[in-house]
């Protein structure tokens, strides 16, 4: 079992809204590489629509977890890169869905002019840490 030490608010740094500042623990180093709102087929799923998008970017994470023997407890960083920040209410439901208070990884938020495909509205990454060898 990982054991993960969560900090929302470090001495002198005002309290995390909705992410940990600090998250650290011991186990196995996991990388999920930036997932897109794409299907098994490569299809766009919820074109136009982020929030539709996000929950297809969740559960592509979720599987690429379970691939490492991982799950959303073990995540400890998420990078989101929306096309406009006013994506992120949508985007954090999603989140909010799969992962639990007791579990705020680090998190950092990224406007980008951009995506790989102009469809695209949402991509995130993910690092985690589990006691799986």
């Amino acid at each position: 079992m990982t054991s993960l030490t969560r900090i929302s608010a470090p001495e002198g740094v005002a309290p995390g809204n909705g992410y940990s500042h600090v998250v650290w623990g011991t186990g196995r180093f996991v990388a999920i590489s930036g997932q897109c709102a794409l299907d098994e087929k490569g299809a766009v799923v919820g074109e136009g629509d982020a929030g539709a998008q996000a929950v297809q970017v969740f559960e592509n994470l979720r599987r690429c977890l379970a691939a490492a023997g991982a799950t959303f407890e073990d995540v400890v960083k998420l990078t989101y890169f929306v096309t406009d920040i006013a994506h992120l209410p949508a985007v954090r439901a999603a989140r909010d869905a799969v992962i639990g208070p007791g579990h705020l990884p680090a998190s950092s938020a990224v406007q980008v002019s951009a995506l790989f495909r102009p469809e695209l509205l949402v991509e995130i990454e993910a690092f985690a840490v589990t006691g799986k060898a």
